[in-house]
C-alpha cells in the first residue's frame, strides 16, 4: 500500500484520494483480528481456558482495554484529520482562487500563492472555537493538527479513547455529520462491550481472590457456632481454633480426596506417586514395587496435627501408621528414651509387623487371625511443631499385608523394617544399655566377691 497503490494513484487523484484508500485498508485490518481477539474477550478457546489462572485472565483483560482505547483514539485522530481537511476544501470551494484543492495536498504544490495562506475561512479551520466548521467530537483534534511532537498526538489520542470508552462518550455530543454519529454510537457500544466482559470478568477476578477468605470466615463461624452449642471449654475451643487454621494454611480449604476421586485410575496413580513420594524415604518402602507402594498410596490419607498433640499414647491401640511430610515430633519409650522424628520418618511402623507376625491366610484365601487382637502403644508420640503428615489405618495396612504378604516376609524386608525403624533402633540402644548395666553390675558383684 505505501510503495507500490498509494504512489500510483497520488500521481492523478490527489493526497485525499490516496488517503481514504489507505485509511479504508488499515480499518479493513480490524476486521480479522476481531475474530482473533473474540475467544479471549469471552475467555474461552476451542480446547478450553487460554488462562487458567485468575492473574492470566486479569492480565489478558487489560491488554485487551489498553487495545481497543488505542484503536478508539486513533479513529478519533484519523477522522479529526479527515475533518479538517474537509474545512479546506470547503474554504477553497467558497474562495475565488482556481486550483485552492492542489495547495492541500502536501507535496504537490511548492508555491503556495499569498491569497491562501490570508484566506480568513482556510485559517479558521485550525481553529475550532472560531464557528467556521463545526466539528463535533473531534474538536480537540484540530490543535493536534499543527502538533510535530509524535509521542504528545499519540498519548492524547490514546488519552481520548480511553477515557471515551470508560464513560461510553457520554461528555461528546457529536455534530449532524452522520458519519460522526455513527462513530460516536460505535464507541458507545464498544464501552458496553467491553464493561459487560472485560470489566465483568476484571471483577470476578477481583471477587475470586476474597472468596478463599470468605470461605474461611464461613466455616470459622460456623466452629465457633458449633463449639458455643456444645459448650466446649475455652482451653478446647483454643486448641479447635489453632487446629482449624492450620489445615485451613496446609490445604486451602481443597478436599484432595475428592478432587482425586473425579479423575481418571491412571491419572491419579501419577499424582499419588508425585504428592506420595516421600514414602520412599522410609527404608522398607524403598525396597518395595510400584504396585505395593500404589496399593499403600491408594489408602494414605493426609492429617494435620497441632503443637502439642498426641498421635500414640503408651497404653493406647496403635490405630495407624503415621509418615510425616512437614514437622518435627518427639518419641518417648517405655524407659523414658527420647527420639525426634522429622520429615521423612515414620511412627506406629511396629503395626506392620505385628500384623505380619499375628495374622496368616488360609489356603482358601480367608484372614485367620483371632478376633479382638489389638497392638498396645509402648511408647508416647507427641508433636513439638505443627505436624503436616499422611496416616495409613490398621484396617488399611492389614489389608496391604494379606495381599503381599510373601513380599512383606521376605528377610530383606523384615532386616529392614527392625534395623532402619527408629523405633527398633530405640528399642534395640535400651535393651543394649540395660545389658551393659547389668553386665557391669554383675562384673562389680564379682570383683567385691573376690576381695
Amino acid at each position: 500500500m505505501l510503495y507500490f497503490i498509494i504512489p500510483t494513484y497520488l500521481g492523478f487523484s490527489g493526497a485525499n484520494y490516496a488517503k481514504n484508500l489507505l485509511r479504508a485498508a488499515i480499518l479493513a485490518q480490524y476486521m480479522p483480528r476481531l475474530f482473533r481477539f473474540l475467544p479471549l474477550l469471552i475467555g474461552q478457546s476451542p480446547t478450553g481456558f487460554i488462562f487458567e489462572s485468575a492473574w492470566g485472565n486479569f492480565i489478558i483483560n487489560l491488554l485487551i482495554f489498553m487495545l481497543s482505547g488505542h484503536v478508539v483514539g486513533s479513529c478519533w485522530y484519523l477522522f479529526g484529520l479527515q475533518r479538517v481537511n474537509q474545512c479546506f476544501r470547503n474554504a477553497c470551494s467558497n474562495s475565488t482562487l482556481p486550483g485552492c484543492k492542489n495547495y492541500i495536498d502536501c507535496g504537490l504544490s511548492t508555491d503556495t500563492p499569498i491569497e491562501w495562506h490570508n484566506n480568513e475561512n482556510a485559517t479558521n479551520c485550525l481553529n475550532s472555537s472560531s464557528g467556521v466548521f463545526e466539528y463535533g467530537i473531534y474538536a480537540n483534534a484540530v490543535r493536534l493538527t499543527t502538533e510535530t511532537n509524535v509521542v504528545k498526538k499519540y498519548v492524547y489520542a490514546l488519552f481520548w479513547g480511553f477515557q471515551q470508552i470508560s464513560t461510553l462518550a457520554g461528555n461528546q455530543t457529536p455534530s449532524y455529520f452522520v458519519w460522526e454519529v455513527l462513530f460516536t454510537m460505535a464507541i458507545i457500544g464498544l464501552g458496553l462491550l467491553l464493561f459487560a466482559l472485560l470489566i465483568g470478568n476484571i471483577q470476578n477476578f477481583l471477587q475470586g481472590l476474597g472468596r478463599r477468605r470468605l470461605e474461611m470466615q464461613l466455616r470459622g463461624r460456623d466452629v465457633e457456632q458449633w463449639m458455643s452449642h456444645r459448650r466446649l471449654p475455652e482451653g478446647l475451643r483454643r486448641r479447635v481454633r489453632q487446629a482449624e487454621r492450620y489445615n485451613w494454611a496446609a490445604t486451602r480449604g481443597v478436599n484432595e480426596e475428592i478432587l482425586l476421586e473425579n479423575m481418571p485410575e491412571d491419572l491419579q496413580r501419577d499424582v499419588r506417586r508425585h504428592l506420595f513420594k516421600f514414602i520412599t524415604k522410609v527404608r522398607i518402602f524403598a525396597l518395595m514395587d510400584e504396585p505395593i507402594l500404589d496399593a499403600i498410596c491408594e489408602r494414605l490419607r493426609q492429617k494435620i496435627y497441632i503443637k502439642g498433640s498426641n498421635i500414640l499414647y503408651q497404653g493406647g491401640l496403635v490405630e495407624k501408621m503415621v509418615f510425616v511430610v512437614r514437622g518435627k515430633l518427639e518419641s518417648i519409650g517405655e524407659d523414658g528414651t527420647k527420639i525426634n522424628l522429622t520429615e521423612g520418618d515414620a511412627c506406629g511402623e511396629e503395626l506392620l509387623r505385628w500384623y505380619l507376625e499375628n495374622s496368616s491366610v488360609s489356603t482358601d484365601g480367608r484372614k485367620v487371625r483371632l478376633p479382638g487382637q489389638r497392638l498396645p502403644s509402648s511408647r508416647t508420640v507427641t508433636c513439638i511443631t505443627n505436624v503436616e503428615a499422611f496416616s495409613l489405618r490398621a484396617a488399611d495396612l492389614e489389608e496391604v499385608t494379606i495381599i503381599f504378604t510373601r513380599f512383606l516376609r521376605s528377610p530383606r524386608v523384615q532386616g529392614a523394617l527392625r534395623y532402619e525403624s527408629p523405633y527398633w533402633r530405640s528399642l534395640a540402644a535400651s535393651r543394649i544399655q540395660v545389658a551393659w548395666r547389668y553386665r557391669k553390675k554383675r562384673l562389680n558383684r564379682a570383683a567385691s566377691q573376690l576381695d
